[in-house]
């Protein structure tokens, strides 16, 4: 059985804190993967259930990368995307609303899109709020309320 929020629980998933507590340096230590590097951090909550942030980055485009803020409900493998901040690598269509665009994009996930069949992050909106991988990542983290730790000089590696 798939996953499924409504916006009001998405809403509810984003703005939650998320407390980084884990070494955060591991987060910005890429491993190699198929063509691009990848890392991610698990943030749990009390209830056995976890939020995940996943950076990726092409090994050869330096626009093509992804920060993810994720959500995996308890007992679950499947993550749930609350939050994607893309580079500017492809041209993005909004399937339900007929609109594209080739540029710096959020995606949010919506009832809207899970409801039609489509991933649950598939609709975006245009940004210029970052221009890297890094930048993103910071987009993310003040936009979903991660909290990270106040000795921490972050770097990506």
């Amino acid at each position: 059985m798939s996953i499924f929020f409504n916006d009001q629980e998405i809403r509810e998933l984003i703005a939650e804190e998320k407390r980084v507590i884990s070494d955060v340096v591991d987060l910005f230590s890429m491993k190699n993967k198929k063509g691009h590097k990848e890392s991610e951090i698990s943030i749990p909550r009390s209830d056995g259930s976890s939020f995940k942030i996943i950076l990726r980055q092409n090994s050869k485009d330096p626009l093509d990368f992804s920060a993810i803020l994720a959500f995996v409900p308890t007992g679950k493998k499947q993550d749930f995307k609350l939050r994607r901040y893309n580079g500017k690598n492809h041209q993005h269509r909004n399937r339900l609303h007929k609109d594209k665009f080739y540029d710096f994009h959020i995606h949010t996930a919506s009832e809207e899109y899970q409801r039609a069949g489509l991933k649950e992050e598939s609709f975006a909106e245009v940004t210029d709020r970052y221009t890297n991988l890094s930048e993103a990542f910071e987009c993310l983290s003040k936009d979903c309320n991660v909290i990270l730790p106040e000795d921490k000089q972050l770097k990506f590696l």
